[in-house]
């Protein structure tokens, strides 16, 4: 299937990037001025920033409650963004549409970035905020059941690392991992897969901009190397939460999400990849507004619901 023509016809579109060094400033700016005003967005029961006191310290997160119940299956989502993009703000249609379409009360993680933030700061903030929202000083009304993480690009990179840094300190109540089109292989070695150069040009983000804009991640301290960083180098994946792994078929890191699942289900553990034709990288995030893509939330619906 060739790339969906309302993508193509949005990417023709596009300027072109400046020339120059990637301003992280300037480019978390331009993100901003691409949200809807309050008044357009998904309605829902009730939205709420607070504030998780954690053992990493003290994290922004925005709370999305789709109904009135007494309790309440949580899912804990991070946003993309190359590690230095993205915020409650940028992603808060996609933490809604999670909301609206699951029924868990979700909360997204407002975590600090690169460069400002070295690593493992960011990695950290999700981690304890997932540990914070099963515990009753969250007041979050948590059901005791579903206990769910989720991102989107970067994002999914942590739900991957955070589902296995909680599996390896004997935290086992995160009950799935959910990651869309998850960038977990952050050596961008051009010959490692082959969806990086069958997908180099033309869809939106290419083969040739993935290190420079992972660089502030990794110039902070982030060593591909490390199964933390890259979680498709964990050796073991044996006793992981059940995954839910969706790629974009002209997405350059397609490869990587899809080998991620294969590992998976190699060492036992429930593992579902959902390659979305026509779309490339952040199509959840950008073009979730045309009703194939759409359908992501009612496939993290009926995965969530399978258990």
């Amino acid at each position: 299937m060739p790339l969906h023509p309302e993508i193509a016809r949005i990417l023709a579109a596009m300027p072109a990037p400046p020339p120059g060094p990637l301003d992280p400033v300037a480019l978390r700016a331009a993100d901003e001025t691409q949200v809807a005003p309050p008044e357009e967005r998904l309605p829902l029961h009730a939205v709420e920033d607070t504030t998780a006191r954690t053992a990493s310290g003290e994290v922004p997160v925005r709370i999305y409650t789709p109904a009135e119940a007494d309790a309440y299956g949580l899912l804990v989502y991070f946003h993309g963004g190359a590690f230095f993009l993205g915020s409650l703000e940028t992603h808060d249609h996609v933490a809604r549409s999670l909301a609206k379409e699951t029924g868990l009360k979700v909360v997204s993680v407002g975590y600090r970035l690169a460069p400002e933030a070295a690593f493992p700061a960011g990695l950290d903030d999700c981690h304890a905020v997932v540990r914070w929202a099963a515990g009753e000083n969250a007041g979050l009304a948590w059901d005791g059941t579903t206990l769910a993480v989720a991102g989107d690009s970067s994002g999914g990179n942590f739900a991957a690392a955070v589902a296995a840094k909680a599996h390896d300190d004997g935290f086992d109540r995160i009950t799935h991992q959910i990651l869309y089109y998850p960038s977990l292989d952050l050596d961008f070695d051009a010959d490692r897969h082959a969806s990086l150069r069958e997908n180099a040009v033309g869809y939106g983000l290419e083969t040739a901009g993935l290190k420079p804009f992972n660089a502030f991640y990794l110039d902070s301290g982030a060593d591909p190397a490390d199964p933390l960083v890259s979680p498709v180098k964990r050796a073991d994946l044996t006793g992981l939460p059940p995954a839910l792994v969706v790629t974009g078929q002209y997405d350059p890191m397609r490869d990587e999400g899809e080998l991620y699942g294969e590992r998976l289900r190699a060492a036992g553990v429930e593992a579902t990849v959902s390659r979305y034709e026509g779309a490339g990288h952040g199509f959840v995030q950008h073009f979730s507004w045309i009703p194939e893509y759409h359908k992501v939330f009612e496939e993290t619906r009926d995965f969530l619901g399978r258990r």
